[in-house]
């Protein structure tokens, strides 16, 4: 069942990429990316991994290349962060709408200006409608499972979706942690090898992605949105498979201490380890208090939610984005929009913490349960808080 050991996240991404097999890497260093695609490059330079590796000019020229070489037949991953994802942003579209599945890990980061290297998840909601299966992991074990997930479930041929997989910032790609790496042969069973439906081949040129005028576009992105909302059950398949195989189980939410909480924190990432932490120091105090976090972000998982929060009288979310203009934080919003037509639905009040890297302390999660559950008593209105935010 693998050893467990002692790596550095991003190493340990790099490491889960490999035991996939991957057969292309194009890639561009930005922080706090840049130690994944090193050490894939020090991978095949070294032999380890029998891959091309592609060192391009620019994030954008990475995912065109990797589109390029998917489309193949190729197994084919990259890694980026931050204003190297906005690069890439607009070949991102491309990657989805053709079905290409470029496996991608992002190291979610705040974006300019001013220019922030740190950690939030401005970028990873920049990117919510780019039509990608997104993945977000709390921690390096959830990371590099689901790396190894992320290829089974977008090569799929019921899928053929391309993948992120979300990593924090420094707070987890900089981190070592405990790992357990699965053995070569595990993974081998556990992913086929990639067989692309319709490969690019000299002999038979085909066009791809051709102009489409109104006649044809809107019945396009009905097959896009159809296809994406239509890999839930894929992703739950291979979830479960990998659970049998590996012994680890994940699911669309994670829960902590929430079964008949009456309030409920919800937070994405890595930040939910200090929230469970501060869930256990309420609870002691007699704090009806659980914890919910999210793990798939695309397609949302509507039904499991709405499940997993009917008992709660109170949901307070936490965002580590802003959504300028418009109800606060954009996690936040889909929550609100999930619960919209449910005959009983818990008040919802939204936090934005932890932006461009700022920590989030167990205290700090104790205030905003505090402070959430005074906003819904008073019948405060009010869309969201910066929390912490100097005025």
């Amino acid at each position: 069942m693998g050893e467990r050991i002692g790596i550095e996240v991003s190493q340990a991404i790099a490491e889960a990429a490999m035991l996939s097999n991957v057969d292309v890497i194009a890639a561009y260093p930005i922080t706090p990316q840049t130690h994944i695609v090193e050490h894939l490059a020090e991978l095949v330079a070294s032999g380890e991994l029998d891959a091309e590796y592609i060192p391009v000019e620019s994030e954008h020229s990475a995912m065109s290349a990797c589109l390029g070489a998917v489309a193949t037949g190729a197994r084919t991953f990259t890694a980026t962060a931050g204003q190297g994802l906005e690069l890439m942003h607009e070949v991102l579209y491309v990657a989805s709408s053709m079905r290409l599945p470029v496996i991608m890990s992002v190291a979610n980061r705040a974006l300019s200006g001013p220019l922030n290297v740190w950690g939030d998840q401005s970028d990873l909601m920049s990117v919510r409608d780019t039509g990608w299966i997104q993945i977000v992991a709390a921690n390096g074990q959830e990371a590099v499972d689901n790396v190894i997930c992320a290829f089974a479930i977008g090569e799929d041929r019921r899928v053929l979706l391309p993948v992120m997989v979300h990593v924090d910032g420094f707070y987890l790609t900089h981190v070592i942690e405990p790992v357990i790496m699965p053995d070569r042969e595990e993974v081998d069973r556990f992913i086929p090898p990639y067989d692309y439906p319709l490969p690019l081949d000299t002999e038979k040129p085909v066009t791809m992605g051709a102009f489409a005028p109104p006649v044809l576009y809107p019945e396009a992105k009905k097959a896009q949105d159809v296809n994406l909302r239509g890999s839930m059950p894929v992703i739950l398949e291979h979830w479960d498979r990998f659970g049998k195989a590996f012994g680890r189980q994940y699911g669309p939410l994670e829960h902590y201490r929430s079964e008949g909480a009456k309030t409920l924190l919800l937070t994405m990432g890595s930040i939910g380890d200090t929230a469970s932490a501060a869930v256990d120091k309420m609870r002691d105090e007699g704090k009806d208090v659980g914890l919910v976090q999210l793990r798939l972000w695309r397609p949302f998982p509507f039904a499991e939610f709405r499940n997993a929060v009917r008992d709660a009288d109170l949901l307070v979310v936490v965002d580590r984005a802003i959504s300028f203009g418009g109800p606060g934080g954009p996690f936040c919003s889909e929550v609100r929009a999930a619960l919209y037509d449910e005959e009983k639905r818990p008040k919802v009040t939204g936090f934005i913490a932890g932006l461009g890297g700022r920590d989030i302390t167990v205290a700090g999660f104790e205030d905003m349960v505090a402070r959430g559950i005074e906003i819904a008593e008073t019948g405060t209105d009010q869309e969201y808080e910066i929390y912490g935010v100097r005025e």
